[in-house]
This record gives C-alpha cells, sequence and structure tokens, in this order.
C-alpha cells in the first residue's frame, strides 16, 4: 500500500474569526477535534499539521506537539501556502497527500476513505476531491487527495499568485491537464454549511457536538444529517453565512 499522509493547514490568522481553531467543542479545540477525527480514517498513515512561521502560530505547535505518535507539525510561509503544503508533505515521503483544513471540526473518516479508494482505483490518477466539478457534499466535508508529484509540479510550474495561495486550485482551473474525479454523494447535501468562518458557524457547530457527541464521539455526516432533518432550525443559524475563498 502506498504512503498516504493527510495534511491539515492551520493557523491563527483568520481575520472573520480570529483563534477560531482554538474554540472549543465539547471541552476540546477545533484543531484538535479536526485532528482526531482525520486519525479515524483506516487508510491515513500519518496527520501533519501545516502552520506558519508567524510568532503568533507557535501556540498551534505547543498544541499539536506530542498530541498523539501519528501526529507532527511543520511551519512554512504564511502567503506561499503551497510551499508550505509542499514541504510538509516531502518531509514525510508521502505518496499520497489528502488535503484537510483546520476549521472543518465535522470531518468526516468515512469521506476521506471514500475519496482515497477512489483515488486508488486508477493509478494514472493525479486528483479526486468532493469539490472539483458537482458539489454534493456539505461545505466543511471537503476532501482532496493528491498524489505527491502532482503536488511536486504544481510546486515546480506554478507562478500566480492564486496558484500558490490555494495550494490545488490549479487542476481546477485547468482540469484538461489531469487524471481527476469527483467524489459525489448519493443524496445532494450542498445546501447545508458544516465549516467554522464566522461566530454563526461556531454557534452551529456548538450545537452538533453538544447534541451528538455525549451520545456516540464518533458521529459521521449521516448522524448531523439525521439531526438537522429532526431540527430543521438548526441550519437557520448559519445560513447567512457567505462562503469565502479560504487562506491558510
Amino acid at each position: 500500500m502506498p504512503n498516504i499522509v493527510c495534511i491539515i493547514q492551520a493557523r491563527t490568522g483568520s481575520t472573520r474569526l480570529p483563534n477560531k481553531i482554538f474554540l472549543p467543542l465539547q471541552g476540546k479545540p477545533i484543531l484538535l477535534r479536526v485532528i482526531d477525527r482525520a486519525l479515524q480514517s483506516k487508510h491515513v498513515d500519518h496527520v501533519v499539521i501545516a502552520t506558519t512561521v508567524k510568532p503568533n502560530d507557535e501556540k498551534i505547535v505547543d498544541l499539536v506537539k506530542n498530541y498523539h505518535p501519528r501526529v507532527s507539525v511543520t511551519r512554512g510561509s504564511e502567503e506561499d501556502v503551497l510551499d508550505r503544503y509542499y514541504q510538509a508533505a516531502k518531509g514525510t515521503s508521502t505518496d499520497i497527500v489528502v488535503r484537510a483544513t483546520s476549521d472543518n471540526p465535522c470531518l468526516d473518516p468515512e469521506v476521506i476513505d471514500k475519496a482515497i479508494e477512489l483515488f486508488l482505483t486508477d493509478e494514472k490518477m493525479d486528483y479526486v476531491s468532493n469539490n472539483i466539478g458537482e458539489h454534493t457534499y456539505p461545505r466543511g466535508l471537503d476532501i482532496e487527495v493528491i498524489r505527491f508529484t502532482t503536488l511536486e509540479a504544481l510546486w515546480k510550474t506554478t507562478t500566480e499568485p492564486i496558484d500558490r495561495e490555494h495550494v490545488t486550485i490549479h487542476v481546477k482551473r485547468f482540469p484538461e491537464n489531469y487524471t481527476w474525479k469527483t467524489l459525489k454523494n448519493p443524496e445532494d447535501l450542498s445546501k447545508y454549511r458544516f465549516t467554522v468562518d464566522e461566530d454563526a458557524d461556531y454557534k452551529l457547530a456548538e450545537q452538533i457536538y453538544d447534541e451528538l457527541f455525549p451520545k456516540n464521539p464518533n458521529f459521521r455526516l449521516k448522524d448531523i444529517i439525521d439531526l438537522m432533518k429532526r431540527r430543521p432550525e438548526l441550519i437557520k443559524i448559519n445560513e447567512q453565512v457567505e462562503q469565502q475563498n479560504k487562506k491558510y
């Protein structure tokens, strides 16, 4: 089996909700909730937190170091996120990289595994994601899988600021140059939003964790959707939040 590493980008410098990755959900910071869920993947061998060299992000290092034997932390450029990401991947000798972000506390390890398994169906595959082409997963369940050699080629050849800032966006801008597939959910759940960008998003995440975690710490997307269907008023908590292109 190939070596598969999940790299989670994290920084404290969010403009809309500063230090959001330290906000607690059932007694543990959002970032650690994301890590815990990534570790539950059947296929991920190691998790790397890729943060910046900014002094403020020292507290991310302090939080993560020694947290788990399969978790490490690296530091790099705040602006050139592609370089930070590539250096983090290069340091692990990985074959396949799973990309996740630090503000998605509802990240589902089963979705990660489905994306990896779809990727592994073709030895020539460059990239698999549930947010390229047709979007059928909620915002906040985003996952990407990219071959290390493809990531390395992006690092070597792309020069546009947008490509350096958003890591894999070059694949989406020029899909004809890559072998890729979209991971699709049987039911279109794209109307839901479970990421944390603003205070309203955090309030919804709190509700989800308070409702589901005590009974089942390993709750999955299906459990969240069942909750939202039982309590449709919850979707109103953050329905006014506009999605932004994030930089980590």
